[in-house]
C-alpha cells in the first residue's frame, strides 16, 4: 500500500495511540506530527480540518477527525 498517510497527534491522546497502533498493525507507514510541540503542524491541522481536537488523520486528500477503525479501513482500502 502506497497511500500517503499523516496523523496529527498529542502524546496524551488515547485515540491517537489507538490510531497509530491500528496503522502499525496493518503495516501502514505514516508520518506523525505532535501538535503540542510543532506549532506549524498544529496550524496546518487546523487549516485542513477546521478542528483543534486530535487525532486528525489524512489519507491522501481525505481527512478524518477522530479514530474510526471501519472508516479508516475504507479510506486505506483494507
Amino acid at each position: 500500500m502506497n497511500k500517503k498517510v499523516a496523523v496529527y497527534t498529542s502524546p496524551t491522546c488515547h485515540f491517537c495511540h489507538l490510531a497509530k497502533d491500528f496503522l502499525t498493525e496493518k503495516g501502514v507507514s505514516f508520518e506523525e506530527y505532535d501538535v503540542l510541540t510543532n506549532i506549524e503542524k498544529r496550524q496546518e491541522m487546523i487549516e485542513k480540518s477546521g478542528q483543534m481536537g486530535v487525532p486528525v488523520i489524512v489519507v491522501e486528500d481525505k481527512i478524518m477527525v477522530g479514530f474510526d477503525e471501519q472508516e479508516l479501513s475504507k479510506l486505506l482500502g483494507l
